[in-house]
């Protein structure tokens, strides 16, 4: 088989660089610009809509990228992916992301730390033995589904439904809250991430 190059750079490059994606998305962060009123400068940092829908693809696309790069180079190569995604998606340089994977217990349900989310995301981390690599399954594709999306200034939250598709055609569907944090760069960063698997009668 060969690698999908084309996924797994074009998540990294999104991730890298989603402010830069459009023009219209760019000025979201207004720095030199003049207003109204003559010599004065503007600093947007509102999140639009769409910068929320292409930071949730963005995501969603890296998944598979760890998951294709692991299938076929292995697994180091697929954890050194994965340490690029969450640098570009999360925000650990503000501190604690407040992340509670899908499939986690008692008593390392919650996540606070880089260490954590890459050793829930490809394993091999003794401090974290229940640890199998969830990013590891196979995936092939990943579809985002909101309930809802609420924005206010430099802060987005979202919840709906994250459906992920395996190299056999099954489809897993995840509950999933994000709420997200424009640095200072224009980048929009996961600050929580909140997933479960749905509720059954």
């Amino acid at each position: 088989m060969q690698i999908n190059l084309s996924v797994t750079a074009a998540a990294i490059a999104f991730l890298a660089a989603a402010p830069s994606m459009a023009k219209a998305q760019v000025n979201n962060i207004i720095i030199g610009q003049t207003s109204s009123t003559p010599n004065t400068s503007v600093v947007n940092m509102t999140i639009t809509e769409s910068e929320v829908l292409a930071a949730q693809k963005a995501w969603g696309d890296a998944l598979v990228a760890i998951s294709t790069t692991h299938d076929e180079k292995g697994k180091a190569a697929a954890k050194a992916l994965a340490k690029k995604v969450i640098d570009q998606a999360y925000g650990y340089q503000f501190g604690a992301v407040l992340f509670k994977p899908t499939l986690t217990q008692t008593p390392q349900t919650f996540r606070t730390t880089r260490e954590g989310a890459l050793a829930y995301f490809v394993g091999g981390d003794p401090s974290f033995p229940n640890d199998n690599g969830f990013a590891l399954k196979g995936w092939r594709k990943a579809e985002i589904r909101n309930a809802g999306v609420f924005i206010v200034g430099n802060v987005a939250t979202t919840m709906g439904n994250v459906l992920i598709t395996d190299n056999n055609g099954k489809v897993t569907t995840v509950d999933k809250t994000w709420k997200f944090v424009k640095d200072k760069n224009g980048k929009l960063r996961i600050v929580v991430h909140h997933s479960s698997l749905p509720h059954k009668n």
